[in-house]
């Protein structure tokens, strides 16, 4: 009989795996004894066992075995039963023995014995009952590949997450299984935790399976190499949860974070400016970080074209829009189908931009479809040629502040984006209500911007008519900024006896009430200056005067008198910058003169400074806003007035003073009056 086949016999006789052991669970010794009693097989599984090379034991009669496990083995009868045996270090082991006589020529009288270590053994038993009652009572779905990768035990989980028996999972690949999950990527995992046995830990599948056939579902799973008490390989072992719950918590968490920051970067970057224009283009390109591929800003043309108009609330006729921002500006055919930046769109009373407005409610196209395309084609071909440029869904949300509707905003998602949803549209609105706010700022920051400076123009002298032996150049310039327009003013006043009164000044504050303060003190200085007072008389008359305004706002001056039949002149400051003076060599320099203090506080005594002027000179004068800026030394801008007014000496006034002004003052922060008179003789 050959091995192999006496080894099936005997373990069939003994119920080798129908018993409390099961073979292949453990390493198993196989021993031949033959009738004499004495070893003539030894094989590599037993000299693992008890330490004894074949060499040692062969032709023996297992003296150095122990006693006992040869009376086992030399019994000639089949036995399963437990003995001791002495291991080639000393220590005893354990075994437990199937033991078998060969009836069969030319081994009859033999006996063929089988050894496997008793606790080894006991540790598997523990081990296949803990195993048993995890894939029986374990809620996480559990499973075990051979090394083919096919299914060799499935527990109830598993069952109920793929929606399949055990029995259709057995001798089964995951892809003949599970066809409607991404199967590829799954086994190629298992394929290398097996060549490499490094664990993978929540690997993450996703697709649909029998339990939820309509139903795209995420599975976390995790995969350990399978092997046998050898350390050997044979399959793979895996855990699977339903984490599609999870995930989509995780997802709406995840998108509720990025509305929001999106929504705090638009508070950061809408309302930079008070332009309404680069408000709505701030809001075009804000929108383009998360919520929009394409949008567009506009606003009613009345509004648009005048900050002060008010459109009304009658849209049966229609509206007419202008288009303020657009983003992306360049480089997207579908952007490039909609009209232009400055563009005035005229809409029929039934097209959507007139419905959201009318109803103050975003307007939702969830699919621009053949439907929608249909709808629209009456009023414009743009939906058409938006939807074969990749455009999917759009929404026009409208621009609500304090109550007016300023206009509109208009985004669009494209075929790579998914149609916008309810949670979107919240974003749109929270960041149209904000940028509205902004415009509706620059709107009426526009409006009081451009009352306070026609206000002022008004006030001022539209042209100035000196005297005989006097020449005048004024300049003009408000502040860039609404907040920054103020009470700047300039004036020539003819006086008695041949003389001339050179003014310039400045009304602390800003705004309509400064321009106002502005205009009553310029006139109380002409009629005061015609009565021919003393600098300091009038300048006190000033001083008290302004505590009658409202407020008590303060103002400062330079006062000139000029006596133009001997050149003499009378300068007085109240707080103002240093007048400069242009010599007729070409040389400018500041003169040095009291600074007084400014009109308003009170109390304080101005001292007039008598000069002579060579004819040919001329005197500048100007307010602050000329010299001072916030990000330059007042001594360095005062030098460079300095400077420009030498280099250009040889100007004509009228272009000494623009050029002055064009470059110390091209943007002011603050308003700036200037001006220049060139001092000369009386004709006879």
């Amino acid at each position: 009989m050959r091995r192999p086949e006496a080894f099936e016999q005997v373990a069939e006789a003994a119920g080798v795996g129908r018993g409390d052991l099961w073979l292949g669970e453990s390493p198993v010794a196989a021993v031949w004894v033959d009738a004499s009693g004495r070893i003539v097989h030894w094989d590599a599984a037993a000299e693992a066992l008890l330490g004894y090379s074949a060499s040692e034991v062969l032709g023996s009669r297992g003296e150095l075995l122990g006693v006992p496990l040869l009376e086992r083995i030399a019994a000639g009868r089949a036995t399963t039963e437990s003995c001791t045996a002495r291991h080639r270090d000393g220590h005893l082991v354990k075994l437990a023995v199937w033991a078998n006589p060969v009836t069969e020529p030319p081994g009859d009288g033999d006996v063929l014995a089988f050894l496997v270590d008793v606790s080894e053994a006991l540790e598997m038993r523990v081990s296949r009952t803990v195993l048993d009652g995890l894939f029986s009572h374990s809620p996480i779905g559990l499973c075990a590949h051979d090394s083919k990768l096919r299914f060799l035990r499935v527990n109830a989980a598993l069952e109920a997450i793929n929606g399949v028996p055990e029995a259709e999972h057995l001798g089964r690949r995951l892809t003949d299984v599970l066809p409607g999950v991404k199967c590829a990527e799954v086994e190629r995992v298992m394929q290398r935790v097996l060549d490499t046995g490094e664990t993978v830990i929540d690997f993450r599948a996703t697709g649909r399976t029998l339990a939820a056939p309509c139903e795209d579902r995420v599975w976390s799973s995790s995969y350990f190499r399978l092997e046998d008490p050898r350390g050997r390989p044979f399959g793979v072992g895996a855990s699977v949860v339903d984490v599609t719950a999870r995930v989509r918590a995780e997802q709406a968490a995840a998108e509720g974070r990025r509305r929001l920051d999106l929504l705090n970067e638009a508070g950061t970057c809408i309302g930079t400016t008070l332009d309404m224009g680069e408000a709505a283009q701030e809001l075009a390109d804000v929108t383009l970080h998360g919520l929009a591929d394409i949008a567009t800003v506009d606003l009613m043309a009345a509004i648009a074209n005048d900050p002060g108009a008010d459109p009304g609330t009658d849209l049966t006729g229609g509206i007419a829009l202008r288009r303020l921002g657009k983003a992306p500006a360049w480089g997207s055919p579908a952007a490039e189908v909609l009209a232009p930046l400055g563009a005035t769109l005229r809409y029929p009373a039934d097209a959507p931009y007139v419905q959201a407005i009318a109803s103050g409610a975003p307007f939702v196209v969830a699919a621009v479809d053949e439907r929608a395309i249909t709808a629209s084609s009456c009023h414009t071909d743009a939906v058409r040629r938006l939807r074969e440029l990749g455009v999917r869904s759009l929404l026009i949300v409208p621009l609500l502040a304090r109550g007016r509707v300023l206009g509109a905003a208009t985004f669009f998602r494209t075929v790579s984006a998914r149609p916008f949803s309810s949670d979107d549209v919240t974003l749109a609105r929270d960041m149209a209500s904000r940028a509205a706010v902004y415009l509706d700022n620059a709107r009426l920051y526009t409006r009081e911007h451009d009352t306070a400076v026609t206000l002022q123009r008004s006030l001022l002298p539209d042209r100035l008519t000196p005297p005989p032996g006097i020449e005048v150049a004024h300049r003009y310039r408000p502040a860039s900024d609404v907040n920054e327009v103020g009470g700047d003013w300039y004036d020539v006043v003819p006086m008695p006896a041949g003389r001339t009164a050179l003014v310039v000044g400045d009304v602390m504050g800003h705004g309509i009430a400064a321009a106002a303060a502005m205009g009553k003190l310029r006139s109380a200085m002409r009629a005061l200056a015609r009565l021919a007072l003393s600098p300091e008389q009038l300048l006190r008359q000033l001083d008290t005067s302004l505590a009658d305004l409202p407020d008590a706002p303060l103002a400062t001056c330079a006062y000139v008198v000029c006596d133009l039949a001997d050149g003499r002149c009378s300068i007085t400051r109240a707080g103002h910058p240093p007048p400069a003076v242009v010599r007729p060599g070409g040389t400018a320099e500041l003169l040095e003169l009291p600074a007084g203090a400014p009109l308003g506080v009170g109390g304080i005594d101005f001292v007039p400074t008598e000069l002579q002027l060579p004819p040919g000179s001329i005197l500048t004068l100007y307010t602050d806003g000329l010299v001072e800026t916030r990000c330059a030394d007042l001594d360095q801008r005062l030098t460079q007035l300095c400077d420009v007014l030498t280099a250009n000496s040889a100007l004509p006034l009228d272009d000494l003073g623009r050029t002055v002004l064009d470059r110390l003052g091209p943007s002011p922060d603050d308003d700036v009056a200037l001006l220049l008179a060139r001092i000369g003789s009386l004709e006879p």
